[in-house]
């Protein structure tokens, strides 16, 4: 059937919304200090020159060939910069700065792709009957491209966080919301069903992982309704929880003795006092703000409480379900994500107080299950029923079905808007520490 005028408008908005994307991440290399582009804040993450050179090496390497006919300009970088893996277990990068392209030839090759990309992507956007890479859409692609950029916006902040202050260039942070103190306590649900996954054939972008919708009968359950502060986190590191092996798994005590943790990477103890690491200063440590922690570290916290981590289907009937037996788009409702159901879309550097929006509150009256940190579940990061891999992207989530990832469901303040929608999954190896990612308790 030829594409509508309304579909061509909507591709032409993902075209802006691409370069907006463009802008974020470019804004994001712009607070670190120039002579810090080649160094690797975190261990197991490539050095910050590669990120630069990556994300357009994706849209490359996505468009030009098979979807714009054009030929290489520069092969060498298409495939240096091609993959951005998620940290696996194994050796550390041993590369030097030296080994890695200067600066200045990186951003004449971001230049060129995206000049080159953007002439073409245009022409394509004006035939109304402009297909893709192996069938799809040009929307699709474009979509891809948008959310890749965007999930890599996240991913840098988290990874700059652990840069040294003194090589960013500092930013406002906004204040922290003052709010009454956190009355924690859990949420009782009946036992009902969940759709998970998002059906074949809808009018909505997703990614492969996120197909095909499904049912889940979830059994009865109560959630905390708050996550997890650094307040109670810090009651487990008081009552001993990092010394107490029966708390952790054999897999997880030995990962803690070995990089000797502690305590959150989001943290650092000063004397006596401990003090919480934002992106650009120390302060002391916010008591009702979410903790961020790795899901082994959730996972011992949560035994310690007598509790356990929700599977993914129990953490999506508390946040989208309601007791009359619908679901929602968002746990507030219907409405379109907005400032004042929760702390996403970039609002912010920083976390606010686990219990800062109320109005983002979920029908069974749990809160903050979407912005203001991800959160850990108990659920092995596995294909959905009927999963097909996206041909032209095959190893986007198949290569990390391997047992050693966990979905996270929510959002953090650092995730983009047009990745709010139900049927959003992330994920990650639970020994990470270094993500912006917290918890809340259920129980059975």
């Amino acid at each position: 059937m030829p594409t509508t005028y309304s579909d061509a408008a909507i591709r032409h908005e993902l075209l802006e919304q691409l370069a907006g994307a463009r802008q974020r991440t470019d804004d994001l290399f712009a607070i670190v200090s120039p002579d810090s582009l080649y160094e690797r804040p975190i261990p197991e993450r490539h050095r910050i020159i590669f990120y630069i050179g990556h994300l357009e090496a994706f849209d490359w390497n996505l468009f030009h060939d098979r979807v714009l006919g054009l030929k290489s300009f520069h092969l060498e970088f298409d495939r240096l910069f091609a993959f951005g893996i998620d940290p696996v277990g194994g050796g550390l990068p041993t590369d030097q700065p030296s080994e890695w392209p200067s600066i200045a030839a990186v951003q004449e090759y971001v230049r060129k792709a995206r000049f080159l990309l953007d002439e073409k992507l245009s022409d394509a956007l004006s035939n109304p009957n402009s297909f893709g890479r192996d069938g799809f859409p040009i929307s699709t692609l474009l979509n891809v491209a948008i959310e890749h950029r965007l999930m890599h916006a996240e991913t840098l902040a988290y990874m700059l966080h652990q840069l040294p202050f003194n090589r960013k260039v500092p930013q406002k942070e906004s204040p922290s919301p003052v709010t009454d103190p956190v009355d924690h306590r859990s949420m009782e649900l009946p036992a009902g069903p969940v759709t998970l996954g998002l059906q074949r054939g809808a009018n909505a972008f997703g990614w492969d992982n996120e197909y095909e919708s499904h049912i889940v009968d979830v059994p009865t359950f109560a959630i905390d309704r708050y996550k997890a502060t650094n307040r109670q986190y810090l009651e487990f590191i008081s009552g001993g929880g990092y010394e107490n092996r029966t708390l952790w798994s054999a897999d997880d005590w030995d990962w803690r003795l070995k990089h000797g943790i502690s305590y959150p990477a989001f943290w650092k103890r000063d004397g006596d006092q401990w003090l919480y690491r934002t992106m650009f200063n120390e302060v002391p440590l916010p008591l009702d703000w979410p903790v961020y922690v790795s899901q082994a570290e959730a996972k011992a916290y949560a035994h310690w409480a007598g509790k356990s981590l929700p599977t993914e289907a129990e953490w999506q009937r508390a946040a989208y379900c309601t007791p009359d037996g619908d679901e929602r788009s968002y746990p507030w409702g219907n409405g379109a994500p907005s400032s004042e159901f929760g702390n996403f879309d970039f609002a912010r550097w920083n976390p606010v107080p686990v219990n800062a929006g109320p109005a983002g509150e979920s029908a069974f009256g749990v809160q903050g299950m979407l912005g203001n940190g991800w959160e850990w579940t108990s659920t092995e990061f596995a294909p959905f029923p009927r999963f097909e891999p996206f041909p032209f992207y095959r190893g986007y989530s198949a290569d990390f079905f391997d047992g050693k990832h966990f979905v996270m469901k929510g959002a953090s303040a650092r995730t983009a808007g047009c990745m709010l929608r139900r049927t959003f999954r992330n994920w990650f190896q639970g020994h990470y520490q270094f993500i912006y990612t917290g918890f809340r308790c259920v129980s059975r």
